[in-house]
């Protein structure tokens, strides 16, 4: 079965090795029609502690690293705010 990949805006870069990912999702509501945004934080790993807040980066679902890590940076996103 193929790993997920999720894109979405580091929060928290305050632990070693490790980064707060809030990862943002629409969809339609069943009933209402209306256009629902739906956000939720992951920990991810960052062997190299390179992603800092504010950064787009993706994030792959990987072996459980500790409690609650269950992710891992695998890239940073190419970033148009320049």
């Amino acid at each position: 079965m193929p790993k997920r990949i999720l894109q979405g805006v580091v929060v928290s870069d305050k632990n070693d090795k490790t980064v707060v990912v809030q990862v943002e999702r629409r969809f339609t509501h069943p009933l209402l029609k209306k256009t629902v945004r739906r956000r939720k934080k992951f920990h991810a790993h960052d062997e190299a502690n390179a992603a800092k807040v504010g950064d787009i980066v993706r994030i792959q679902e990987c072996r459980p690293m500790s409690r609650q890590k269950r992710w891992a940076l695998i890239a940073e996103a190419a970033d148009d705010q320049a």
